[in-house]
């Protein structure tokens, strides 16, 4: 198996867990938090995808489908466009509420995207660096692997969340 096999098969993974763990919830259900302090599913789901989305598109030299698609004028968030997420606030992470449809179309799209570069990299393209603010260097591979433990960190936390909703609901 080639490394980008193995690293495909692994975003797949990610990618049949994100649809579940939004269909068939309402957007307030997708926006629960279980204290002021917590994050939604909603948010994990957006956070993940925008993430995989910045570096993703990144590494490829690519515009991020968040604006080449439209997405940001979808969502229509009151955050900067460049915004993936990280540092926010609990009080910005309530204001990410959106319908299940929303949310799986652009992790849909952003899937689309990894797919389309990392089905097409080899080995020289994981070895090239793309920021030396590391020590080590950070390589496209040891990116797309930290894009990946975020997403499948994100990924379960949503997962969680979509149980405690659904004991919620039959309560």
């Amino acid at each position: 198996m080639r490394t980008n096999e193995l690293l495909l098969d692994a975003f797949e993974r990610v990618h049949q867990l994100v649809g579940p763990v939004v269909t068939g919830l309402s957007p307030e259900e997708l926006a629960f938090r279980p204290d002021a302090q917590a994050n939604s599913i909603a948010w994990l789901v957006w956070h993940l995808a925008r993430v995989q989305d910045d570096h993703v598109a990144d590494v490829a030299g690519l515009e991020q489908v968040w604006t080449a698609q439209g997405w940001a004028d979808r969502f229509g968030l009151p955050f900067d466009v460049k915004a993936h997420g990280y540092g926010h606030t609990a009080a910005e992470v309530a204001q990410v509420v959106a319908p299940a449809d929303l949310l799986a179309g652009y992790h849909e799209a952003v899937h689309a995207l990894t797919v389309g570069y990392v089905g097409a990299v080899d080995a020289a393209e994981l070895d090239r660096i793309v920021d030396t603010r590391w020590d080590p260097p950070v390589s496209v591979g040891v990116r797309l692997v930290s894009v990946l433990g975020d997403t499948l960190q994100h990924v379960g936390q949503a997962a969680y969340l979509r149980g405690l909703v659904e004991r919620r609901r039959n309560a």
